[in-house]
C-alpha cells in the first residue's frame, strides 16, 4: 500500500488528546511531561488509532468500513518528527457482497516503530466476489 507521511506537530498531538477527551498532562504540557521523564509531549493511542483508520480509508476509499483495529504502541511520536504509515495486505476473504481485507500496518518515526498491528476492513466485493486488492502487494 502507498505510504502516508504525517508531520507530528504540537497542534496535532494536543488536538488529538482534547478530541479524545484525554486530558493527561503528558499530551499537552511540555513542562509537566519533562518532569515525568519525557523529552516533550507525545501522542496518545487514540490519536494514533484515528490516524491508522484514516490511512485505511484513504487507501481503500470512502466505502471501506473499519471492522477491527488491533494496534500496539512503541516509540513515542514527539513534535517535529514525521510518522510514515505503511501497510501490507495479508488476507482477503469474500463475505457476500463485501470482502474482508486484513492489513498489517506499521507507523514509523525517526526513533523507531510508533505503531504496529493489524486492521480489518470491509469493502464492496468486485465481480469475482473479492475485493480488488492483492495479498502481499498494493491495494
Amino acid at each position: 500500500m502507498p505510504p502516508l507521511e504525517i508531520p507530528i506537530t504540537r497542534t496535532l498531538i494536543v488536538a488529538g488528546a482534547i478530541a479524545s477527551r484525554d486530558y493527561q498532562d503528558v499530551h499537552h504540557d511540555a513542562e509537566l511531561a519533562e518532569e515525568k521523564g519525557s523529552p516533550d509531549i507525545f501522542m496518545n493511542i487514540l490519536t494514533t488509532n484515528g490516524l491508522v483508520g484514516r490511512y485505511m480509508t484513504d487507501c481503500f476509499g470512502p466505502e471501506a468500513t473499519l471492522r477491527k483495529v488491533a494496534i500496539r504502541l512503541g516509540a513515542p511520536n514527539y513534535p517535529g518528527d514525521t510518522m510514515t504509515l505503511t501497510g501490507t495486505v495479508e488476507r482477503v476473504e469474500a463475505e457476500g457482497e463485501l470482502a474482508s481485507v486484513t492489513v498489517g500496518v506499521v507507523g514509523a518515526n525517526g526513533i523507531g516503530k510508533h505503531v504496529t498491528g493489524t486492521v480489518t476492513v470491509t469493502v464492496p466485493a468486485g465481480p469475482s466476489g473479492t475485493a480488488d486488492v492483492r495479498v502481499g502487494g498494493d491495494a
